[in-house]
């Protein structure tokens, strides 16, 4: 008779909701987002995944997202003096709110 195994989903340690959402992005283009169509960039943990993300996001800004976009981003190349270093990667989550909904960064 086999015994029926829990395979883990996620990759990494179980990361609570302050560990997967590291800051909010505030720039230009995430201004235009949030003020037109509701979305809101973040940076996060490299490990979290989408439903993870949209979790964190509703537990900590008491908010309901109905939709998460996730970008990879490569480290940047960089001279430090007479060498060539590399920035780590990162990764960038764009959720979309409710139009009830809104985060107050300010």
């Amino acid at each position: 008779m086999a015994k029926a195994t829990a395979k883990k989903t996620t990759r990494g340690p179980q990361l609570e909701p302050h560990q997967i959402v590291l800051r909010p992005l505030v720039t230009e283009k995430g201004t235009h987002q949030f003020t037109h169509q509701n979305a809101y960039p973040f940076e996060v943990n490299l490990w979290a995944t989408k439903d993870q993300i949209k979790d964190a996001v509703q537990e900590l800004f008491n908010v309901r997202v109905l939709a998460v976009r996730t970008q990879t981003r490569a480290g940047k190349k960089r001279r430090y003096r007479f060498r060539v270093g590399q920035l780590p990667s990162w990764k960038k989550a764009i959720v979309k709110l409710h139009e009830e909904d809104r985060i107050e960064f300010f």
